[in-house]
């Protein structure tokens, strides 16, 4: 809050002074929903907007009925009940009075509405609402309410975290926020004694950790996430915040070093280390085939920095409003990646919507003394004519990067030029086509045993010298 009806959301300041501007139409639906969150009861000095605060939320009560308008849809009401809950804990009485029956009718109301239609962190989020409004109340409803979201959360959990500690919709942003969200659910356990199950938080207390490990393999060098699927800065606490967190809780924190490849195999993502530079590669499904609303269209993409410093990174996304501008954040043309006659690797539309969705095969990985080497090919282009196929291969070492560079101009394509671009990071040469488009290429067919039929397969490799001569 930037004033006692003025807010800042996704870099936008409006004002809220009347009930209508609640919902209204003429404003994004992503801005309004934040504006029902209710985040800001637990910002950065927070106490000092207290008055501003608690008009608010005498203010939302009254101009938003139950069962009308953005606010009570499920998603925003779970967030809002959390955040109402942690800001009433410990509060004096006359603050608790001022929520306690808007709350009730929330987490009821909540109950009866689970966004199963939607699943991933939707219902995620629900379930912890529920977990945190039936510990907070007393009396048989809260107690179903609690055993309710514990169920749900336990089911989830299983469902929604990979083996890898990766979550199934495969962005490092909603990573962070439903690891936070395990945090949050063992600290609630530790101020509340036995009222969750011990080996429910020792459950929650180890899924924590493994999600910290591979959250800290999908982070750049300066402590932010890679900005793969939907995802964007300064929307969930980056790895060092988190860390903080878990060790506040008594998490056992590993503190070794990442090794300088880290195959995160059930997410898939790579991530390859030399010296200062890091490379991180999307050689993952866009997402599991019945929860694709926040996938791009990123097959093969990568991020690569040197340092601190990112050098080649994907554009993220800034919007969840249908239109021109949320199709090219999801479009394969905002990635490190290749784009062929113009078309998606994976058909995205809508806000939220996939249709055929390219597949990675043929992932081959290489620790020899040389270097690393990682390899990849999707179909998203098979489609197209001439059953196009992307491979991309990345590699260390200088006379190998130089070869296979010339070989993509010369051998392969019959000296049509990939659109290939050299640029020197520290000294050190990144080759990478970052687009194609097949109609202005005059590309060889090539005889391929995949697929028991020809296929004409783009070359397109990162190929990197991250060591020395």
């Amino acid at each position: 809050m930037t004033g006692p009806d003025r807010f800042t959301f996704l870099g936008v300041e409006r004002r809220i002074t009347a009930a209508a501007d609640w919902n209204r139409r003429d404003w994004p639906k992503l801005w309004l929903y934040n504006a029902h969150y209710f985040d800001d009861l637990l910002a950065q000095s927070a106490t000092a907007r207290e008055p501003w605060h608690r008009e608010i939320l005498r203010r939302w009560i009254r101009e938003n009925p139950p069962a009308l308008g953005n606010g009570w849809e499920p998603y925003p009401t779970s967030l809002r009940i959390v955040n109402w809950v942690k800001w009433a804990q410990g509060a004096p009485e006359t603050r608790v009075n001022e929520v306690r029956d808007s709350l009730a009718v929330q987490a009821s109301w909540l109950r009866r509405r689970l966004e199963f239609h939607l699943l991933g962190n939707h219902l995620w989020v629900n379930a912890k609402a529920l977990v945190f409004a039936g510990t907070w109340f007393e009396g048989p409803e809260a107690d179903r309410w609690r055993a309710s979201g514990l169920a749900l959360f336990e089911r989830e959990l299983a469902e929604q975290i990979l083996p890898d500690g990766g979550h199934v919709e495969r962005s490092p942003m909603y990573q962070a926020i439903v690891l936070e969200d395990i945090l949050d659910l063992v600290q609630l356990a530790q101020r509340t004694g036995s009222v969750i199950a011990a080996s429910a938080v020792e459950r929650w207390r180890t899924e924590a950790l493994r999600m910290l490990g591979w959250l800290q393999a999908m982070s750049h060098p300066d402590g932010e996430i890679a900005q793969f699927n939907d995802a964007a800065f300064g929307i969930a606490p980056n790895v060092a915040a988190l860390t903080d967190y878990a060790r506040v809780l008594g998490l056992a924190v590993d503190d070794t070093p990442l090794p300088p490849r880290v195959r995160l195999g059930a997410s898939g993502y790579e991530r390859m280390q030399v010296g200062d530079a890091v490379l991180i590669a999307d050689v993952a499904a866009i997402g599991p085939d019945h929860l694709t609303g926040h996938a791009h269209a990123d097959t093969l993409s990568f991020e690569l920095s040197v340092g601190r410093r990112r050098r080649l990174v994907n554009s993220g996304t800034s919007t969840y409003e249908a239109g021109t501008e949320r199709c090219r954040q999801r479009g394969t043309a905002a990635h490190n990646t290749v784009e062929v006659d113009g078309q998606d690797s994976s058909e995205v539309w809508g806000s939220f919507r996939v249709a055929r969705r390219a597949r990675v095969f043929d992932v081959t990985t290489d620790e020899a003394p040389a270097g690393l080497t990682l390899a990849a090919s999707h179909d998203g282009y098979r489609r197209l004519r001439g059953c196009v196929v992307h491979h991309r291969q990345s590699g260390q070492g200088e006379r190998r990067a130089q070869a296979a560079a010339g070989g993509l101009g010369e051998g392969l394509l019959g000296g049509e030029p990939l659109g290939q671009e050299a640029l020197l990071v520290d000294g050190r040469g990144v080759f990478t086509s970052l687009r194609l488009r097949q109609q202005t290429l005059h590309l060889g067919e090539l005889d391929q045993l995949s697929f028991g039929q020809p296929v004409r397969q783009l070359a397109a490799f990162f190929l990197l010298d991250l060591g020395h001569p």
